[in-house]
Parts: structure tokens; C-alpha cells; sequence
């Protein structure tokens, strides 16, 4: 179903560049420019006496009068794919689908440069310079459109080739590099240049049909990130970048300088924990598992969850807690139980995760590999699932000197996406940040956090002989003694104690605050004296701001839908999941409960708890490394003048 404001790209428009596209994957002329030729291009062998039979592509293009840059050996795509298995003289399937894929690829960028040129003065100019008759003052206009058209397709090409490709990539991975063979004179020789570009990574990097894959979307999302780099500031590319396009037949669309996502989910490899593993934790369990069934709620045809759009949908959160208290497993435990509704559902499942390795030490890499984490678990079409395991290590505090370009890159990225002007929440995809120091992360990146999870591992007596008997496994005949296992995890009981403990807050620095308001307007009965409360919160503390009444507000919203959707709608999804959006959101309705003043003041003393937490840790942190300095100083005084 396409927007008002789509355009249909027609399949007759895309098949008649069908010839077009299949010469150039035959063979093209090119000398590269600014890329630097590494490997020797395909030369095929003929018998003795049999004359070259392979047809070279010349640009048919109306209106552009180009010299030929020819030399005796071309760019023979197909044949550098057929030959990445020496050793098997068919071209496999997969091979044959890359080279089908390319080949949709080229005919949708050049349909979309012929929409480009309809669009604007561009078919004009050209039929104009081909007759010899193009005004003088109007040749900076055509070079300018020609450039713009250039861009449009090459990104288009970039932007198609990933889409059809992304079903068939596998875990391999290919590390190319950034492309360099970025040409604007005008639209075929930017695709000739990158179809010579192409051809040079599958020599380097393809050895067999997974890294053949890995190379081709490399190298796309390479060109694609160059090309809307360069696309920024160019003039008259409105024409491209205001306009969408649909391909039906591909479920495609074409937006400008936005890349196309397709709805792939990731075979996961990881250990999944069932939630009678996971020892204590236990709002931080029972959230976990509520938002699991809160994400199978998303309607893929109106691309929106009813706990989005009722207000209580966990986008962001935040688990922290000292090392060993039972993050991973947490991790673990949440993406098993949407891998395992997602299968019995049919829905594509993602889970990704951004790890330090993706920070780069190029300019602008660690940005795009962010950019392109974010998107990939954003994708409307995926029920997704993304997690950034030690955040204080990946993204840097702004201002610190001590934090990489590339953190601080990650950072900015992460702030727009999170809370920026353009985030949609959808209801589809949840990003969970883990940190053993949240303190070390940006106060504005970690107020971006919706909702807290506490982490603190095991606590009681019970939680201690429960995880131990747990660990133990069976190979052994020990009694248990005077305990019933795992009765202490049951969750309604464990979690009803776990909130009623926030009734009262539990940092010193709160806590003086919680006394100081109730010794001046008594019990916190009304919304005039939670305000009040609030206040005197952000009076000790600066950086409990607007956005942590709204993460506040969102949390209350959960716990007023404080109800397990039942297992059986997971386990028969004709029961719930498949049903139409508004007979969901009816059913949702219809759980819920009201929100109470007990409500509101645990989840301020839980959110404000957490910041005051980081802010004594982080302000602990600075003291101590300021009296390390100043203890420095002293010792290097003293050597400096006992040294005289």
C-alpha cells in the first residue's frame, strides 16, 4: 500500500532498461578516474582464431554526446562473478541471483533517473544539446541537473541492489572499504564507474558465493553512504530527494537519500535462558518479559502496536548494575522468548547488537555503523530486538576529552535516534543499553533511556540457595534441605514486593529530599504535591529534567497496563496476534487499570533513585581522580626539587 504522495515506477518503465542493464553487466569501457585499478579485469578465453563475439554497452542516452574512454579490455561483471569458483564451470544459484539482482537493480536506478529528468528541465537541455542548440547561459543548469541525475541514480542503484540482495546475506562479512569511483558527469558513466568499482571488490574479497553477498552489499552501502554524503549539498537534487517512488513488484520504495530496508529477521546463534534461570532481578525480569509480548503486539499492515499508541510502550531503557548481577543473561532470556513467539508467529525477528569493534578509527565510519545498527532494528518490517552491551565504552561523554572522535560520533547518532526530531516509535523495536558504569555515559544520552531495569543479581538468602541449586545442574545427590526451590522467584509476588519498596526512596541523597517534603506539606497525596516533590528533585539535582517527568509518566503508563498478555495468545496467535489492529487495541483496553497515587510515587523514586545513583558514582569518580592528580602533582614537586 503506497502513500499519496508515492508514485508508482512502473514495471514496463523498469523492464525497458532491461537491454541497457544486461550490456553493462556484459561488459562496459572504462578507465577509472579517481579509483586505483588493483586487479586485472576478466579476460575470457577463446579458441585460436574465433573472434570476440561479447557486446560492449555504449550510452544510448538522448542528448549527451560523450567520447568513448575505451580500451581493449572492458568490465566484464557477470564473468567475474561466474569466475569466483574456479573450480565449477556452472555459475551456481546464488551467483546467477546476484547477477539477477544487479541487473533489477541497474534498470530501477536508470527508471528512476528517466522520472528524474521528466521531472525537471533535464529532458529539455538534453534534447536541446544533442540538436546543437543549447543556450549558452543555460549549460551550468544542464551540468548541474546532469550531476544531480548522476547522484540519483548511482544512490538508487546502491539503495535496490541491497534490498533484493538482503534475503540471501548471510553472518559473512566483507570490510571493502569506502568506494572512491563516484563520477557526476552524468548518469551512465557513474554507473559504469561503479560498475568497475563493484568488479575490482569481488576480485579482492569474494572467494565463494557467502563472501560473493557480503562484497555486493558491501560495496552498496559503501556507495550509498558516499553518494548521500556528496548528495548533501548538491544543487537541484529537490527533484530526487522531495519525491518517493514504489516498485510494487519488489516491494520497494525509493525516498531520496533513505535506505530501503528489507524485512529480513536473523538467524541468532546465542544461548537463550528460560525466566526460571534468571535468579533475582525481578522488575527487571517481569519487564522484560511484559515487553516481549508487549512487541508481538505490532500490526504489520498499520505498521503501529496499540501500547504505542495507548502510551505504554518501552522504547528505550536502560539496565545497569555491578559485574556478574545478571545482565547478559537478561539479554539472553528476552531475545529467546522473541525468537521463540516470532517462529510460532511466522513474524521476521531481528536482534542486533552494537559492540566497541564498530567503533572505527576512520572519520564518519563509527557514525554510519550506528546509523546503520539503528536502522536495521528500526525496519517497520521486522518485529526487532536492539541491545548495546557497556554503553559507557561506546559512546562517549560530549566534552570528554578522553572519548574517540568515533564515540563521540556514536553519541550523536544515538541522541537523534532515540529522542530526536524525526523518531517515529513504531511499537516494533526496543533498544536495551547495559552498563556497569552508567555513570560514565552522557547525561543526555542516558535521560534518552525510557524506562530503568536495576540489575543487582541475586539479594536474599533464597535467591542465594535458589541460583546455586540452579548451577549445580543435576550431577549430584546433595539435599536441599529447608527450602522450596525457586519459590522465592515466583514473579507476581516477587515483583509486588520489589515496587512496594519504592515507596520510599533508597539513595541517601533522595531519601533527605523525601524527608524534607513530607516534614513541609505532609503525605504526597495530590498532583499539586507530586509536583512539589518533583521540584524539590530537580532543585538538588540539576539534571532531572522535563524529559525525566516524561520517562516517568511513560512508566506509570506501563504500570497502569501492569498485566502479562496470556501465553496461549503467543502459543495460538489466531487468538490475539492475527487479529485486526482495532480488535487488538479494544482487547488491550479493555486490561487495563487506573492509575493510582502509589504508582506514580514508586516510579519517581525508581527513576530518581537511578539518577541519583549515577550522580554519586559519577561525582565520586571525578573526586577521586582529582586527588590522584593533585597527589601527582605533589610527588612530581617533590622529585622536581629534590632533583636541584
Amino acid at each position: 500500500m503506497t502513500t499519496r504522495d508515492t508514485m508508482e515506477l512502473r514495471e514496463d518503465d523498469i523492464r525497458s532498461h532491461y537491454l541497457a542493464a544486461t550490456e553493462m553487466l556484459m561488459g562496459v569501457d572504462h578507465t577509472p578516474r579517481i579509483g586505483t585499478a588493483r586487479h586485472a579485469p576478466v579476460v575470457a578465453e577463446r579458441s585460436p582464431g574465433v573472434a570476440a563475439t561479447g557486446r560492449r554497452f555504449r550510452s544510448t542516452t538522448p542528448g549527451l554526446v560523450t567520447r568513448s574512454t575505451a580500451r581493449a579490455d572492458g568490465v566484464r561483471l557477470l564473468e567475474r562473478i561466474a569466475e569466483q569458483d574456479d573450480d565449477d564451470p556452472l555459475t551456481s544459484p546464488l551467483q546467477a541471483t546476484v547477477g539477477q539482482a544487479l541487473r533489477r537493480a541497474l534498470s530501477i536506478a536508470l527508471a528512476v533517473g528517466q522520472e528524474y529528468a521528466r521531472q525537471t528541465p533535464l529532458v529539455e537541455l538534453k534534447k536541446a544539446n544533442l540538436e546543437g542548440r543549447l543556450p549558452a547561459d543555460r549549460k551550468p543548469e544542464f551540468t548541474e541537473l546532469l550531476a544531480a541525475e548522476a547522484l540519483a541514480v548511482l544512490y538508487t542503484f546502491g539503495n535496490a541492489t541491497a534490498f533484493l540482495l538482503a534475503p540471501h546475506a548471510s553472518e559473512r562479512t566483507a570490510e571493502i572499504g569506502p568506494v572512491e569511483e563516484v563520477l557526476t558527469d552524468n548518469a551512465p558513466l557513474a554507473l559504469h564507474g561503479a560498475l568497475w568499482e563493484l568488479d575490482q571488490a569481488i576480485a579482492a574479497h569474494a572467494q565463494d558465493d557467502a563472501t560473493l553477498v557480503a562484497t555486493v552489499l558491501a560495496y552498496a552501502e559503501q556507495l550509498m553512504a558516499k553518494v548521500a554524503l556528496r548528495g548533501q549539498e548538491a544543487p537541484r537534487i529537490s527533484g530526487f530527494t522531495a519525491a518517493s517512488w514504489r516498485v510494487e513488484a519488489d516491494k520497494l520504495t525509493i525516498a531520496g537519500f533513505k535506505p530501503a530496508l528489507a524485512a529480513k529477521g536473523t538467524a541468532l546463534t546465542m544461548t537463550f535462558k528460560k525466566p526460571n534461570e534468571v535468579v533475582g532481578n525481578h522488575i527487571a525480569k517481569y519487564q522484560s518479559l511484559r515487553l516481549a509480548k508487549m512487541l508481538m503486539a505490532y500490526d504489520f499492515d498499520r505498521k503501529l502496536n496499540p501500547f504505542a499508541e495507548m502510551g505504554g510502550f518501552i522504547f528505550t531503557f536502560m539496565g545497569d548494575g555491578a559485574p556478574g548481577t545478571g545482565k547478559t543473561t537478561l539479554i539472553q532470556m528476552m531475545a529467546g522468548l522473541l525468537n521463540d513467539y516470532c517462529k510460532v508467529a511466522g513474524y521476521p525477528f531481528r536482534y542486533q547488537n552494537f559492540s566497541i569493534d564498530q567503533i572505527d578509527s576512520y572519520q564518519g565510519k563509527s557514525g554510519q555503523n550506528a546509523k546503520a545498527f539503528i536502522n536495521n532494528v528500526l525496519d517497520p518490517g521486522v518485529i526487532g530486538f536492539g541491545t548495546i552491551d557497556d554503553i559507557d565504552q561506546i559512546a562517549g561523554k560530549r566534552g570528554d576529552k578522553q572519548s574517540s572522535a568515533g564515540q563521540q560520533e556514536v553519541t550523536a547518532v544515538f541522541m537523534e535516534a532515540f529522542a530526536g526530531a524525526n523518531t517515529v516509535v513504531r511499537g516494533n523495536c526496543t533498544f536495551g543499553m547495559f552498563s556497569n558504569y552508567p555513570e560514565n555515559v552522557d547525561d543526555a544520552l542516558r535521560q534518552r533511556s525510557g524506562a530503568r531495569f536495576l540489575v543487582d543479581g541475586p539479594q536474599t538468602r533464597e535467591d542465594y540457595i535458589d541460583i546455586l541449586a540452579l548451577l549445580m545442574g543435576k550431577n549430584h545427590e546433595i539435599p536441599v534441605g529447608a527450602h522450596e526451590l525457586f519459590a522465592a522467584q515466583e514473579m507476581k509476588r516477587a515483583v509486588a514486593a520489589s515496587f512496594e519498596g519504592h515507596s520510599r526512596p533508597h539513595e541517601d541523597g533522595l531519601l533527605r529530599v523525601w524527608d524534607q517534603v513530607g516534614r513541609d506539606i505532609g503525605k504526597l497525596d495530590t498532583i499539586a504535591k507530586l509536583g512539589t516533590y518533583l521540584k524539590a528533585i530537580q532543585e538538588a539535582d540539576p539534571r532531572f529534567t522535563g524529559r525525566a517527568i516524561k520517562n516517568i509518566t511513560d512508566a506509570v503508563k506501563v504500570r497502569a497496563m501492569d498485566f502479562e498478555l496470556p501465553d496461549e495468545w503467543m502459543e495460538q496467535p489466531d487468538l490475539f496476534l492475527f487479529k485486526p489492529y482495532d480488535e487488538k487495541l479494544a482487547m488491550i483496553r479493555g486490561m487495563t487499570q487506573k492509575i493510582t497515587v502509589e504508582m506514580v510515587i514508586q516510579e519517581i523514586n525508581r527513576y530518581a533513585d537511578s539518577e541519583f545513583r549515577y550522580a554519586d558514582k559519577s561525582d565520586e569518580v571525578a573526586i577521586s581522580n582529582m586527588v590522584r592528580d593533585f597527589g601527582r602533582q605533589e610527588e612530581a614537586k617533590r622529585r622536581y626539587l629534590e632533583g636541584k
